[in-house]
């Protein structure tokens, strides 16, 4: 058994806590009091205050978490890469490369994509949930079903890709709504 996706895991949430942290955002106080304060108490302004801005902050603060978590995540440049979610008859395909030649950066995609083929298929899920914030759609059935569904990476010209397969209707159903929300999260088109 590899210890891979166990340190992946835990350094991914110690980079989360030190983001959180470094942004001031590990526990909002009043600054009046110095309390803890929850959400039911706070009001309209403080709320945007404690997740990153006033009234004025723009949709894009949530695109650029993501991408610097991307970045964290698979040790490249998410601006500087594309990421590809297709849906296949019987399952589907992530991609990621990079938009330049940088050999190094490619190397680090082929590492990531590699780890994550064998994440998947044991049913770790735990990059995704990072990168997003969030549990991802299609991934609770996805893990567990794991045994129902092959994950095969292949090198790519600039990266890597991981092609899903499986032919339990119930897994395919999940791994289309993983790859939509995917897609939809990371502005990849189709």
């Amino acid at each position: 058994m590899s210890i891979f996706p166990a340190r992946a895991t835990l350094v991914c949430l110690l980079a989360l806590s030190v983001l959180c942290a470094k942004a001031g955002r590990a526990q909002s106080t009043d600054t009046a009091s110095s309390k803890p304060m929850d959400h039911s108490s706070m009001t309209p302004a403080q709320h945007a205050a404690m997740h990153g801005g006033g009234s004025a902050a723009t949709p894009d603060t949530s695109f650029a978490a993501l991408q610097a978590r991307g970045k964290m995540a698979m040790g490249v440049d998410q601006y500087a890469s594309a990421h590809r979610f297709e849906v296949l008859p019987d399952g589907g395909r992530i991609a990621l490369e990079m938009k330049s030649g940088d050999s190094l950066a490619v190397a680090q995609i082929r590492a990531h994509m590699k780890l994550i083929e064998h994440a998947f298929q044991a049913g770790d899920f735990s990059t995704p949930e990072f990168v997003h914030a969030r549990a991802m759609p299609g991934m609770d059935i996805m893990s567990r079903n794991k045994a129902l569904i092959r994950y095969t990476y292949a090198d790519l010209p600039r990266g890597g890709e991981v092609i899903i397969t499986t032919t339990d209707s119930v897994s395919l159903a999940a791994i289309r709504e993983f790859l939509a929300a995917q897609r939809g999260d990371h502005r990849a088109g189709h």
